[in-house]
C-alpha cells in the first residue's frame, strides 16, 4: 500500500472514532465544597486506541507516512499502552512496528504483549540498563532508511498537535485542566494550547521529580503560544509506576460505583484520587470548574487481576 492510500486509510480509521464526551461528576462531596468536576471521556474514543494514545499517535503517523517511512521502531514496558496502541494501528494500516521492551523476556507474555505480538509487532527484550540508554538520543540504535524512531510514550512534538484537539473539543468554560503524566507529553500538549489564565495540573504516575518538568520544557521549546500556568503534582504516585495501594484501589472502586466510569490504577485512577484529596485540602478555589482528562489505557487493568 503506497503513502497516499495509507493516509486515506488513516483518515478512514479516524472517522470511525466515537465522540469524547464531557461528563459531570455529581458527587455530594464535591457539591458541598462547591467544586465542579467534569471528565473528558477520551476513554470512549476507541475500544483499543483510546485516550491520549490516539491523540499522540495521529500526527506522528501522518509525519511517518509523508516522509515515506513504512516502519516504526519504539520502546516500552510489558504493559505499555503506547506499544499496545501502536501495534494495533500498525496492523490496521499495514505499517511494520517493532519495540524494545524493558527487561528480560518472561516465560509467558503479558496480555498487552500477547496482543502486540498477534498484531505483528516485533518484540526485542533488552536489559533495563540498556533500556535506560535508549532514552538518550546519542545512544539510539542504528535505524534503517525506512524506519521512524518514536521515543517512549510517543514523546515527540508531533504528538502535541493531536493533544491540542482536546482543547478544541471542550465547549464549556473551565478554570483547571487535570491530566495524569507518564512522559508528560499530553500535559505539554495541553499547556501549549490552553487559553490564558487557565491552570493545567499534571499528576505524576511514577516516582521522581524534575525529569517530567524537563520533558515538558523540551517539548515546549520554541512554543510561543504557551501562556497558561502549569504544575506537576508528585504526591500521588503510590510507590512508583504501575504500583498501587489499598486506598487507591478502594477509591477506584468507589468512583466507578458512583459514576459508572471505569478507571485504571496506573494513570487516571491516581489523578482522580489526587483531585479528590486536593479538594479535601482546599487546594482548589470555591466555585472552580475542573476538567479531568481520562487518558484511557483500560487494557492495562488486565495486569491487576489480583488488585
Amino acid at each position: 500500500m503506497n503513502e497516499i492510500n495509507l493516509l486515506a486509510a488513516l483518515e478512514k480509521f479516524e472517522q470511525q472514532l466515537q465522540p469524547s464526551l464531557l461528563t459531570r461528576v455529581c458527587d455530594p462531596f464535591l457539591q458541598q465544597r462547591k467544586i465542579e468536576l467534569w471528565i473528558k471521556r477520551d476513554d470512549l474514543l476507541h475500544p483499543i486506541i483510546s485516550g491520549n494514545k490516539w491523540r499522540k499517535l495521529k500526527f506522528v503517523l501522518q509525519h511517518t507516512l509523508l516522509n515515506e517511512k513504512n516502519s516504526i521502531v519504539t520502546m516500552g514496558g510489558q504493559f505499555s499502552n503506547h506499544l499496545h496502541a501502536l501495534a494495533y494501528i500498525g496492523k490496521v494500516l499495514d505499517i511494520s512496528t517493532s519495540a524494545f521492551v524493558r527487561g528480560e523476556r518472561p516465560e509467558s507474555l503479558s496480555p498487552t504483549l500477547k496482543d502486540c505480538h498477534e498484531w505483528g509487532m516485533q518484540l526485542k527484550f533488552i536489559a533495563r540498563s540498556a533500556y535506560r540508554e535508549l532514552r538518550d538520543v546519542r545512544k539510539l540504535p542504528m535505524q534503517q532508511i525506512n524506519e521512524y524512531w518514536l521515543p517512549e510514550g510517543g514523546a515527540v512534538k508531533y504528538a502535541l498537535q493531536g493533544v491540542a484537539k482536546i482543547i478544541e473539543e471542550i465547549d464549556i468554560s473551565y478554570d483547571v485542566l487535570c491530566v495524569p503524566c507518564g512522559t508528560a507529553t499530553t500535559l505539554a500538549g495541553l499547556v501549549a494550547t490552553a487559553p490564558d489564565q487557565k491552570i493545567v495540573v499534571g499528576f505524576a504516575a511514577l516516582k521522581g521529580r524534575g525529569f517530567l518538568e524537563q520533558n515538558v520544557d523540551q517539548l515546549l521549546a520554541g512554543n510561543i503560544m504557551s501562556n497558561c500556568s502549569w504544575v506537576i503534582n508528585h504526591d500521588y504516585y503510590f510507590g512508583g509506576f504501575a504500583k498501587t495501594r489499598p486506598e487507591l484501589i478502594n477509591f477506584i472502586s468507589f468512583f466507578q460505583q458512583q459514576t459508572g466510569i471505569e478507571l485504571e490504577p496506573v494513570y487516571t485512577g491516581k489523578m482522580l484520587y489526587g483531585i479528590y484529596d486536593l479538594v479535601k485540602q482546599g487546594f482548589f478555589k470555591t466555585g472552580q470548574r475542573i476538567i479531568a482528562i481520562h487518558t484511557g489505557g483500560l487494557q492495562g487493568n488486565r495486569g491487576f487481576v489480583n488488585g
